[in-house]
């Protein structure tokens, strides 16, 4: 891989994965409630899942969804559905900060994975990325897209994770927190209905 190949693939992981987006915005409402320990398992977890997807979609799943295109409509409405749940989970929480034994159990590595299969914002950068990148089929050039994309990815959510964390010294309340939590809620139920008009 040329250096010019290896910053162009970094440039479009980084820029796909620092963006505001539904996946960021949990993790940002995650440090500020549970703090950047809790908050490293939904990264972990939407990072895993993502880079998973990319691998499969960049080792042949794109072909299932030129086969049936339905496939990727009810993607898209299970994802805008489960954004939307997500939304109104955040927007209901009772805003208590994570702070010691007996704590809600906060956020989840499944849930984090979950989240990117039924992202469409993570599909379209997957099918882009591989399109891109992968295009030749180059078994090499997959996996080498795939591992540059999962330490951005991860670094990138984590990003969002620490600034989270950083917010968190401001709200001092389980009040404060609910507003917050209902101002995430808004920016997350917004990006999953602007995802449909992609």
């Amino acid at each position: 891989m040329t250096p010019s190949l290896f910053l162009s693939m970094a440039a479009f992981a980084l820029a796909a994965s620092i963006s505001p987006g539904p996946v960021n915005i949990v993790a940002l409402s995650a440090g500020a409630q549970y703090g950047f320990r809790l908050s490293m398992r939904h990264v972990t977890g939407a990072t895993c899942g993502f880079t998973l997807l990319l691998l499969l979609i960049g080792l042949g799943l794109h072909e299932l969804l030129y086969r049936w295109p339905y496939f990727t409509t009810l993607i898209q409405g299970a994802g805008v559905a489960f954004l939307l749940f997500m939304a109104y989970r955040l927007a209901t929480d009772d805003g208590r900060l994570g702070t010691g034994r007996g704590d809600p159990p906060g956020p989840s590595m499944i849930k984090g994975a979950i989240m990117q299969w039924l992202n469409p914002k993570a599909w379209l950068a997957s099918l882009a990325g591989m399109g891109i990148y992968a295009a030749s089929d180059e078994d090499s050039l997959i996996w080498q897209f795939t591992v540059i994309y999962f330490v951005i990815c991860y670094l990138s959510i984590t990003c969002w994770a620490c600034a989270g964390t950083y917010l968190r010294r401001f709200l001092h309340d389980s009040r404060q927190m609910r507003r917050f939590n209902r101002l995430m809620a808004a920016l997350l139920a917004f990006s999953a209905i602007y995802l449909v008009w992609l």
